[in-house]
């Protein structure tokens, strides 16, 4: 009888243990879950109280991932389009993938937004416990929970688990990222090809959820190349130099969405990079680039930090010198507690919160593009209590336990907030539910089949008319996003340019904003409107539907008084490929804003003609054709609301004065002089003038013999 019960304790024996550590590990990590499922109960229920009942999220472009995880269930690869091809429009090529299985079994329409709801806020709980992890060694027990506690408490990550977007998903990858990394060159012993195996996955997991997860990949194949798994006596240098190497194989990772791009579409960058991303941006290049970013920069430190206008209803106001100091102390706690390279990682992460300076999109969406690292800088706040707790102790060692305390300062200010951040999402939810849905479904059953909508807003339109869509911005129709960034005088020319191809790629309809898509002259009949006057986070109050109009198109092709002869040469100005083909000037003197524009003439109140143009012009340059045996003749389409005199020149050499009356329409022609080669022809306001030009079109004609 003895002996049986001893077999049965010692087979007993393994599962209590099981049993053990699954209870030690649920009372360990209550905390997180019960705050998490608190704040998410909290800002669900007032989301629902806002929009009726019907779950909802305060971004847009949350249905644009929505309508990829739609594609992917149906079988189609990120086609944002039934029946279309892959596009880049997906900034977030994993998070789409972990709804689609959930929107294939049933959670559709708005439902799918319950699975976000889930990973967001699952993600945010994973993240407390990531921030709390990586910063123990730092800065202590107490400390480190203040960190975690400030992650929970900040509302950044309150609104962001609400969105629907993958925020939360690419902190948490971040952070556990760093955690990795830092574990790895603390531990030689504990370098295993599992743990090794962990950083790889990582690694070309980060720039799939995001491209800011870049970072992830670029930290982690440094952290392999520096700190190679331990030589064997056997073969010391071939092994360490095959550990080094699997770095080579973590930057694998970021090569991974550009070369699928490059591969579908032909080009490596995503149409949201194209759209946002400062350098690439035509107006933005040399001097322009840089004083746009140090603008940002000042926003960054002056205003963001501080908790000013943009970052109010989430940082406390004033905080923008503490958050400097504990950005310093970052580095005083990895010397204080010897872990540099956990330090190094972390001060990493926490700059890195200036990569979205270069966007042109730094500001929009409630700065959704800095809270991803946010982690680190609740480490900072940690790492600030500690040295000053630290300070407390050399002047009176029994108040050396005094930066738990301090700790919680930060979380407590942060706190404050979250009613301001969840009054604001629950807004933002309802005032997309109320114009951008409530479009969508009025879209799905009054539109008749074979339409095509025009958007400049494309997820919702998209995601609940059940119609195809034409992004305007460019974001989910490929090649529209360089002509969205260059203005409406481009995109009007851009489809010019369709309409004799391909007219049916054309949209049928708008729904728009028509002061964002400033291009009057192809809406036609409005055909129903959504205003929604109580909120921050739309477009505009109104969004209106139109039917299209395209009997203006082409209205300004040609010259009113076109001179004998033939047509040499043509410049259309706003149509980019005509500007390049003619090394048009697009900054013409002017600043980053060239004013591009449709410019019209009306007629007794209606628009007649249309052309697309460049506003507030100091200069003109450009290489146009002529002749080297006759006198040709320049034809220039021009407005000058407040008239202008301007100086023509060829090779530098002056041409002919004009005398622009005040005027919105007006052509004038000038002759050039003989020449045999593509000529520089120069147009320059006169150097007392201050006033300003705006340009159309330029015609070169040759007389006829």
């Amino acid at each position: 009888m003895e002996e049986h019960s001893k077999v049965d304790d010692q087979h007993a024996t393994p599962a209590f243990s099981k049993f053990h550590r699954l209870l030690h590990n649920a009372q360990r990590y209550a905390p997180v879950t019960l705050g998490t499922l608190f704040l998410a109960r909290l800002t669900c229920r007032a989301i629902l109280a806002r929009t009726g009942g019907e779950p909802g999220v305060p971004l847009d472009d949350a249905y644009i991932h929505f309508q990829y995880a739609r594609a992917l269930a149906e079988g189609r690869f990120y086609a944002f389009q039934a029946g279309e091809g892959y596009t880049s429009g997906a900034t977030s090529l994993l998070w789409p993938a972990l709804l689609a299985p959930f929107y294939l079994v049933g959670f559709r329409d708005t439902a799918i937004i319950w699975i976000a709801w889930t990973f967001g806020w699952g993600f945010l709980a994973l993240l407390a416990i990531e921030t709390k992890r990586l910063a123990s060694r730092l800065v202590g027990h107490l400390p480190a929970i203040g960190a975690a506690a400030a992650v929970m408490a900040f509302g950044g990550h309150l609104w962001f688990a609400a969105s629907g977007m993958e925020v939360t998903f690419l902190a948490w990858s971040m952070a556990r990222s760093a955690r990795l990394a830092s574990e790895w060159q603390e531990t030689p012993s504990a370098r295993s090809a599992a743990a090794r195996n962990q950083l790889l996955l990582f690694a070309l997991m980060g720039p799939l959820i995001r491209p800011e997860g870049t970072l992830s990949s670029l930290v982690l194949g440094l952290t392999l190349l520096c700190f190679p798994a331990p030589t064997t006596p056997r073969q010391p240098a071939q092994f360490s130099l095959r550990s080094r190497l699997w770095g080579l194989v973590a930057w694998v990772g970021p090569t991974v969405p550009p070369l699928l791009n490059w591969a579908l579409t032909g080009q490596f960058a995503t149409t949201t990079t194209l759209v946002k991303w400062m350098p690439l941006n035509p107006y933005y290049g040399g001097a322009n680039l840089g004083s746009a970013v140090r603008a940002n920069l000042d926003i960054f430190f002056h205003t963001l930090l501080d908790g000013s206008e943009w970052s109010a209803i989430f940082v406390p106001h004033g905080g923008n010198l503490i958050a400097l100091a504990a950005f310093v102390c970052i580095g005083l706690a990895g010397v204080r507690s010897t872990y540099g390279w956990r330090a190094a990682l972390v001060l990493v992460f926490a700059a890195a919160m200036m990569l979205p300076t270069t966007y042109m999109s730094f500001l929009w969406n409630r700065l959704r593009y800095l809270w991803p690292f946010a982690f680190a800088w609740c480490i900072a706040l940690a790492c600030l209590a500690r040295m000053l707790g630290d300070f407390a102790g050399v002047l009176r060692p029994r108040f050396s336990s005094v930066a738990g305390l301090l700790a919680g300062i930060p979380v407590g200010l942060l706190a404050h907030h979250l009613s301001w951040a969840l009054d604001d999402v629950a807004n933002s939810a309802h005032a997309i539910h109320n114009q951008q849905v409530i479009l969508g479904r009025w879209a799905r059953d009054h539109l008749p089949i074979g339409s095509r909508i025009g958007v400049n807003d494309t997820g919702a339109l998209a995601y609940f008319s059940g119609h195809p869509t034409f992004d305007v911005v460019g974001l989910t129709t490929p090649s529209e996003a360089r002509y969205w960034v260059a203005g409406p005088g481009s995109r009007f020319e851009h489809y010019e340019q369709i309409h004799r191809k391909r007219p049916e790629a054309l949209p049928t309809h708008f729904i728009v904003y028509p002061q964002w898509m400033a291009c009057d002259a192809i809406l036609g009949r409005e055909l129903t409107r959504a205003t929604v006057t109580d909120q921050t986070i739309l477009g505009g109050p109104t969004m209106v539907a139109y039917e299209a109009r395209y009997d203006l198109l082409h209205t300004g092709r040609a010259p009113e008084f076109a001179p004998h002869g033939r047509l040499l040469d043509e410049l259309d100005v706003s149509d980019l490929e005509s500007e390049e083909a003619h090394r048009f000037d697009v900054i013409g003197g002017g600043g980053v804003d060239t004013d591009n524009h449709v410019m019209v003439k009306k007629q007794s109140g209606e628009m007649i003609a249309a052309d697309g143009g460049r506003r507030q012009r100091h200069r003109d340059l450009f290489f146009a054709t002529l002749t080297p045996l006759k006198t040709t003749y320049l034809v220039a389409r021009w407005s000058a609301p407040d008239g202008a005199s301007l100086r023509i020149s060829q090779r530098e050499e002056r041409v002919s004065d004009v005398e622009i009356p005040p005027t919105d329409w007006i052509e004038f022609t000038v002759p050039l002089n003989p020449q045999q080669q593509v000529t520089p022809v120069e147009i320059v306001v006169a150097s007392q003038d201050h006033r300003r030009f705006g340009t159309m079109h330029y015609w070169v004609y040759a007389p006829e013999p």
